[in-house]
């Protein structure tokens, strides 16, 4: 039975282009700095996003890993949204390995921290009981509000509240281009504001493998030694690296690769948003998400980007295992929610079939009785 999933976009394939440039890739030492591909994909990245240089690296977590460990000294403090990457999803490796912690701020239902708030959190450099602020991270785009595009201004006005400080931005670019093609800017004008950008090779834009980070060329300079310390130097990786050249397009912002086809992956979120939103049993996502005054259905004006997040009144784990044997993959994810993220490969006949399925667990099985969460809802 063929699988409609939709876990993440990281289950992308690689294209045929991809494929192909893969197997022709030229390649070297990446650590002694000689794999021409890894080269290639460096530079184009710093050209896409307006920087000096880039760094490929293993994953986005070992990108933002690694750009905490160039801006930040032991014991210092960043800056980030409570329920960010960084934060909630990294293992604690700001903590671990940086030798850092991050004050929380919570983010609002678009995603935004309120740039007052980022402002009174930094520290009192001359209390010696508190760290000393040391960076301000964003993530772009905000899984948690439902995959909101943060606006280019607000990325503006953090970014100018950290340097007036003399603190670096970092931006948490997992999904940056679902972020710049959803509001209709350029790469280069959302990274312009921050210090150093990462954004992920494997998600929308459907490479295999690998992350990039971008900054400047001292910027980078640190992260190169931070990727050998943790152990992501990786050599002859240069047949990874020819997937993310195709990805990144030849043309200007990317055009000619797999950036301007992420708008299609946002219709779709849509179009399943706006099937699911009429089905009995299907819930607002609540929290940042979807903020209760917007009712209690979901609501498909929400969606900004891939992400579609929504709670049912059933057994969660039941639901899922019932969509599972239909052939239909989505996951748990936060606060009780269910999370169906389009991608590559997915149609519009996909999405139609998935609204369908839906629709037949729903019928086939109980509410959950009233007042009582779902067993499987934590």
């Amino acid at each position: 039975m063929a699988r409609i999933d939709l876990r993440s976009d990281t289950v992308t394939h690689p294209t045929e282009a991809m494929r192909r440039a893969m197997a022709a890739a030229e390649v070297g030492d990446d650590v002694f700095g000689d794999d021409p591909t890894i080269n290639a994909l460096e530079a184009r990245a710093a050209e896409l996003l307006g920087k000096e240089a880039g760094l490929l690296v293993a994953s986005g977590t070992m990108g933002n890993l690694v750009s905490l460990m160039a801006h930040l000294p032991r014991g210092s403090e960043a800056i980030a949204g409570a329920s960010t990457h960084t934060l909630m999803d990294e293992a604690g490796n700001h903590a671990v390995v940086v030798g850092a912690t991050i004050r929380p701020l919570q983010e609002r239902p678009d995603g935004t921290m309120d740039p007052q708030e980022v402002a009174d959190a930094w520290r009192n450099p001359d209390d010696l009981h508190e760290p000393l602020t040391g960076l301000v991270v964003l993530e772009q785009t905000h899984a948690h509000s439902g995959g909101r595009a943060l606006p280019l201004d607000y990325v503006r006005t953090i970014g100018a509240i950290a340097h007036e400080r003399g603190v670096p931005l970092h931006i948490d670019g997992a999904r940056l281009f679902n972020a710049t093609v959803a509001l209709g800017v350029t790469p280069a004008e959302m990274a312009a504001p921050a210090d150093s950008v990462t954004f992920c090779l494997s998600k929308g834009l459907a490479a295999p493998v690998g992350s990039v980070v971008v900054g400047s060329e001292a910027f980078i300079g640190r992260a190169r030694r931070a990727r050998k310390l943790v152990g992501g130097g990786m050599r002859q990786a240069g047949v990874l690296a020819a997937a993310g050249l195709v990805a990144l397009g030849e043309g200007p912002n990317g055009s000619g690769g797999m950036i301007e086809r992420l708008a299609e992956d946002h219709a779709n979120a849509r179009r399943l948003a706006a099937g699911l939103a009429g089905l009995e049993g299907i819930r607002s996502p609540g929290g940042i998400a979807q903020p209760d005054e917007l009712g209690p259905r979901l609501d498909p004006t929400r969606i900004a980007t891939n992400f579609v997040l929504f709670r049912v009144d059933r057994d969660r784990a039941a639901f899922l295992a019932a969509l599972e044997a239909r052939g239909v993959l989505l996951v748990p994810y936060a606060h009780g929610q269910v999370r169906a993220v389009t991608h590559d490969g997915i149609t519009a006949h996909d999405i139609d079939t998935v609204i369908a399925e839906v629709a037949e667990v729903l019928r086939e099985r109980s509410p959950s009785p009233a007042g009582e969460p779902a067993t499987s809802a934590a």
